[in-house]
């Protein structure tokens, strides 16, 4: 359910590069490259989840919103109404998975201080740099955000159990 930062951040560097197949976007370097390679990092976390909470509803569901007269659109509302808490908990497993990551971001954000370097990446830098009091300080601003983000998701979805 998980595939390497690195791996990822290679692929997509590849992809990228000034003379690779997507190179003339010219996203290299880029937030939009860093998001690009996080989404990839979180898909399969997302869409494990997702599918197991799909999974787990009663098949027969299926068949009787189509009985009452619904749209495919209005099938899949509901159907996703209904895995809510499941597809909660894959949006916090697709976080906790993005936000521990560095490696894809600084292979393909480069970590430009103002432009592309993200908490991750500037730990990691600190850390290179013998900083270890700014590392910390950004560690723990980073578990907080982290926590606040996870607390919050598990919040609602633990509200939304009782409906």
């Amino acid at each position: 359910m998980g595939v390497p930062s690195t791996v990822v951040g290679l692929f997509v560097s590849i992809l990228m590069w000034r003379h690779g197949p997507l190179g003339f976007f010219g996203l290299m370097y880029t937030p939009t490259a860093m998001i690009i390679a996080q989404s990839l990092i979180a898909l399969p976390l997302v869409t494990g989840f997702t599918m197991a909470g799909v999974q787990q509803l009663n098949p027969k569901l299926t068949l009787q919103i189509l009985a009452m007269g619904a749209s495919r659109w209005q099938l899949w509302w509901l159907l996703i109404r209904e895995a809510r808490l499941s597809l909660l908990a894959a949006i916090i497993a697709g976080f906790g998975g993005v936000v521990s990551e560095v490696g894809a971001s600084m292979m393909v954000g480069g970590n430009i201080r103002g432009h592309t370097r993200v908490l991750t990446t500037a730990v990691v830098m600190e850390v290179s740099r013998g900083c270890f009091a700014m590392a910390i300080a950004l560690s723990i601003i980073l578990l907080a955000l982290a926590f606040a983000i996870t607390m919050s998701l598990t919040k609602i979805q633990q509200r939304g159990g009782g409906r």
